[in-house]
């Protein structure tokens, strides 16, 4: 049983921000996980969101799928139009404006939008320190425009621009550590979560979303057309990525690691590869490799947990 820090038991909000009715694909876990961060956030709430999947399947006009002040941007520019509404709400309060108190920043972007495309506002944002909460919605590829790979993608998935073959092992690099890279800006709240573990998900966003200056929670959202898996397995691959220790849940409050699960043991990668059609391919000294790295990492969280390391 996967044993978890006792949190203060609160009221899941009964009211979709996120409503039904969208277009996202059948089991689609970044949907859910969507709906669970807004039931995490009060509605005084202002919302940026990324061109990716769920800007395609949540806004198409004349529909909306969205309950609360919503702006689509582009790829790249997420925490630039969030860092600019922050300023503005910041600046008309000063002027004597009259707006509601408290209003909440929240800047949504997949892991290209992330990762790759949009790092330099990102980054910059952070380093101002603006106050709003950044959500990495992380399907570990570009699966909106096709399921090309990004700089998030699992070492050894196959994916469109990154095919298995006989000269090639499918992704070439490893997953780039977006969480340790905020980490870095020495912001005062970093976290990864997953729709497989929904009441800690929602507990680290409220934690964020409270926090004073820049926060920023990776959320890891299982796509079971990008990953080729069966639909009605979202959840226990969701679970699977963290008892593995492939996808780590912690938190970094001011610079010190917290883990937000109890493993004795980790459980072979393998168990948690063999039901994804992307890593089919891999031999057993390729799952070797992946699972000597996985531990490797793993335990170097651990270590700065255990230490109370600092970065």
């Amino acid at each position: 049983m996967d044993k978890f820090e006792v949190y203060v038991p609160r009221l899941v909000k009964k009211k979709e921000n996120f409503a039904p009715g969208h277009r996202a694909c059948i089991g689609c876990g970044e949907a859910l996980a969507v709906r669970l961060v807004f039931k995490a956030i009060d509605n005084n709430v202002i919302v940026a969101n990324a061109t990716g999947c769920m800007e395609i399947v949540a806004s198409q006009l004349p529909f909306t799928t969205w309950h609360v002040p919503w702006i689509h941007t582009l790829f790249e520019n997420t925490a630039a139009v969030a860092s600019g509404i922050e300023a503005g709400y910041k600046a008309m309060k000063r002027k004597g404006v009259q707006l509601p108190d408290n209003t909440k920043i929240v800047a949504i972007a997949g892991d290209g939008g992330t990762a790759d495309i949009g790092l330099q506002a990102l980054s910059g944002a952070m380093e101002r320190g603006h106050d709003f909460t950044y959500i990495c919605l992380d399907n570990e590829a570009y699966m909106n425009t096709g399921i090309q790979r990004s700089s998030a993608t699992p070492f050894g998935a196959a994916t469109t621009t990154s095919p298995a073959g006989k000269k090639s092992i499918g992704q070439f690099s490893w997953k780039k550590n977006m969480p340790e890279i905020a980490v870095a800006h020495n912001i005062p709240y970093v976290a990864t979560a997953t729709h497989g573990y929904p009441f800690d998900l929602m507990e680290k966003v409220r934690k964020a979303v409270a926090t004073p200056g820049p926060a920023y929670v990776h959320i890891l959202n299982v796509c079971p057309t990008g990953w080729r898996s069966a639909t009605d397995t979202v959840i226990r691959q969701a679970r699977l990525a963290v008892t593995t220790g492939v996808f780590p849940l912690y938190e970094v409050v001011n610079g010190r690691y917290k883990m937000s699960i109890d493993l004795p043991k980790l459980r072979p990668v393998k168990d948690y590869m063999k039901i994804q059609g992307r890593f089919r391919h891999l031999s057993d000294d390729n799952i070797k490799q992946i699972q000597e790295r996985v531990e490797l990492e793993y335990q170097k969280l651990m270590e700065k947990a255990k230490n109370g390391a600092n970065g």
